[in-house]
């Protein structure tokens, strides 16, 4: 087996803002994996500021190369076991893995979407800017026909971004355009109480994490008692053990969580998550941590593995200035493999 690594850092073609501040680069890895007949192709992704792991560009890259040559020199540990509290590296080993044990050809799970046969329902996203450049984005996104669009909130000013999800209702009802906002945790518990009634008024689908994670009693008192559903999304970084993420979800007892393989534990993290939340009745959907095409490819395909009729967050593909090339595809809210 030879393993070889590139530092591919995507470069944002419009500055990306969230409530942790404005992102212009992302760090990301490229690892292929080769047993000599065939090579797997994967990609290692973080968010400075959010990956658990990741604490500089050296200390990461040497954690990288590390875990890849006990890999190449032959492991005899539980891969998902060891890296465990490294998900994006897990991530990317586990993509190149499956692509090698298929052939090489991009095909991580054999599947109706792997073979451009499934189409998924995704969101559009709107990112955080002036009022006139959100408006200019939502504009864009009804009119390449999506139907659910997401929108992140939190710094702008409420008022201002109520008025904009406003203009939205003043045109198509809640059965005609479904909205999710994303606060990643900028609000505190006084606050989001009165964000969470404002957005119930406007017939708001869901709210990603309103409150910052780690304030488990008062996340579960806003999911008690919320008008408008909650999902979970930060609130779900570093827990790996299996008691404590049923822990989790029994005790907050949320209405979404929002699954991301890079930070909640890779694919092996991604479908325990699965498994615990829809034996709870909790409802979730897949969205990309910001990967390139090489792991929005894998998460795609590993959202094909479910029949899950909600719109997933998969809309991440045009976002670089220099992404790798792909099959994948976006039409009328629609993420599909366009197969030649």
């Amino acid at each position: 087996m030879k393993i070889s690594l590139q530092h591919f850092p995507l470069h944002f073609k419009v500055p990306a803002g969230t409530s942790r501040g404005v992102m212009t680069e992302k760090q990301s890895w490229i690892v292929r994996i080769s047993d000599g007949i065939s090579e797997g192709i994967g990609e290692i992704s973080v968010i400075e500021g959010l990956s658990s792991e990741y604490i500089s560009l050296e200390k990461f890259e040497l954690t990288i190369n590390d875990f890849l040559l006990r890999l190449e020199q032959g492991w005899n540990e539980d891969l998902n076991q060891a890296l465990q509290p490294y998900p994006s590296i897990l991530f990317g080993i586990e993509s190149a893995l499956l692509d090698l044990k298929n052939g090489g050809k991009r095909i991580y799970f054999n599947n109706a979407f792997a073979h451009g046969e499934q189409k998924l329902p995704i969101n559009g996203l709107i990112w955080m800017g002036t009022e006139a450049f959100m408006a200019e984005q939502i504009t864009q996104k009804l009119a390449a026909g999506f139907t659910t669009i997401k929108m992140k909130i939190g710094t702008m000013g409420l008022n201002a971004e109520l008025a904009l999800l406003q203009s939205i209702r003043k045109q198509f009802s809640k059965d005609e355009i479904t909205l999710r906002v994303d606060a990643n945790g900028a609000f505190n518990v006084e606050m989001a109480e009165v964000v969470l009634q404002k957005l119930a008024d406007l017939d708001i689908h869901s709210i990603e994490q309103p409150i910052k994670a780690g304030n488990i009693d008062d996340m579960k008192m806003l999911c008690l008692n919320t008008p408008t559903p909650i999902a979970l999304d930060e609130e779900l970084i570093g827990i790996y053990d299996t008691e404590e993420k049923i822990n989790l979800l029994e005790t907050i007892q949320p209405q979404y969580i929002i699954l991301k393989p890079s930070l909640h534990g890779g694919i092996f993290g991604t479908q325990e998550w699965i498994s615990l939340a829809e034996e709870r009745n909790i409802q979730w959907w897949m969205t990309s941590a910001l990967e390139s095409n090489v792991g929005l490819e894998v998460i795609c395909q590993l959202a094909g593995e479910y029949s899950n009729p909600l719109p997933q967050g998969l809309g991440t593909g045009s976002l670089y200035t220099n992404n790798s090339e792909s099959p994948l595809t976006v039409s009328e809210g629609l993420i599909f493999r366009k197969l030649s």
